[in-house]
């Protein structure tokens, strides 16, 4: 192992295997008998700190709560089985689920993000702005108030055909010959907005009760989440993950434009239906178990992508640690106030967009 300082070389456009490469970043070369690759030492420390920080974050937050417990004790819990069984029930079985979900979550959401703004190549382009996620509630909504079908199997399914659905809408819609990432927003948009309307419109149309239990899922809280949910969520994650991994190489290619991509052996129809349908099934996992978190999916990838200095957001590993890092980070400081994650995370995303859309226009300016 050792450490190339040269300048990556520049893609051979002939070949239709290869991607766009980052120039000028220091480079880990590993080499073994089959086997050689390059990876950007700066990818390597930024993801060993959002380690550290999803670390240290998670256990601040399993000494939070009525049952006050320190540190050693927490970590004490964890890796013994032996120890004080009232604090290990709460430790393990109470609060860690809550940490494990929310590393999850970030990084599914952070991991959608990523494709979708790869996809449309802006960074507006996650699923919080173009309704995908709105169209994962509103999938919920119907389940929880209008069928009543309240169970986890149930709430990913309205989550999963409620946000293929709008993306579909949203795809038809925005496509004129070809797809134009500003029409793609600003249809999103508009779409997310109409659902909103209908969400709203249903939840002043039902009891009282129906409608506080799902205004309380809408705020997006991890509380009560345990192993039972956690397991076949991060299943489902687990292979949504790995299906889109072949997308880590062909969408910075589609970002070249459609006729390049096409040369260097990439389908552009192919490659964004796949990120459509593995982006839509991020959201509804997040949505169907923990209700909508936002701005998670708009802020990671740029986050990431600044860190890394990368050429483009769909970096997989240091994206979904940077959203896990949000979420776990975000969530210990709901615990602190006593308000659902989602909260937080829309307070502090609110300040975020604002700040996008500023630089957006004094770019542009």
């Amino acid at each position: 192992m050792s450490i190339d300082q040269r300048r990556a070389p520049s893609p051979d456009l002939r070949t239709p295997d290869l991607a766009p490469v980052d120039h000028g970043r220091r480079l880990l070369r590993i080499e073994t008998s089959r086997v050689a690759a390059l990876i950007p030492v700066r990818a390597v420390a930024v993801s060993a700190v959002l380690v550290a920080v999803i670390i240290a974050a998670g256990l601040a937050s399993m000494t939070i709560g009525a049952y006050e417990v320190d540190f050693p004790s927490v970590i004490r819990a964890i890796v013994d089985p032996a120890s004080d069984p009232d604090i290990r029930q709460v430790v393990f079985e109470w609060r860690l689920p809550r940490v494990l979900f929310a590393v999850l979550c970030g990084a599914a959401l952070a991991l959608a993000g990523g494709i979708f703004q790869s996809l449309t190549r802006n960074p507006l382009g996650s699923p919080d702005i173009i309704g995908f996620g709105v169209g994962a509630q509103f999938g919920v909504t119907l389940m929880m108030v209008v069928l009543e079908l309240n169970t986890y199997m149930f709430k990913a399914v309205g989550a999963l055909v409620g946000g293929l659905i709008t993306a579909l809408l949203v795809y038809v819609l925005a496509h004129r010959n070809t797809l134009s990432s500003f029409r793609l927003i600003i249809v999103g948009i508009g779409v997310s907005a109409g659902l909103g309307s209908l969400t709203s419109w249903i939840l002043i149309s039902v009891s009282v009760e129906k409608a506080m239990m799902a205004a309380t899922w809408g705020a997006g809280s991890l509380a009560s989440l345990g192993f039972d949910q956690l397991v076949p969520a991060a299943i489902v994650f687990a292979v949504v993950a790995l299906a889109s991994l072949p997308l880590n190489r062909t969408l910075p290619v589609l970002e070249m434009g459609d006729d390049a991509a096409t040369a260097l052996g990439v389908s552009p129809g192919r490659t964004r239906l796949s990120a459509m349908v593995f982006g839509v099934a991020l959201v509804a996992l997040v949505t169907a178990a923990a209700g909508p978190i936002s701005f998670i999916a708009l802020a990671a990838p740029q986050i990431s992508q600044r860190l890394t200095r990368s050429n483009t957001p769909m970096d997989t590993v240091p994206v979904m640690l940077t959203g896990a890092a949000l979420v776990v980070v975000s969530d210990t400081l709901a615990q602190l106030v006593a308000v659902p994650v989602g909260v937080v995370t829309v307070s502090v995303g609110g300040i975020y967009l604002a700040w996008l859309l500023a630089a957006q226009y004094a770019r542009r300016s």
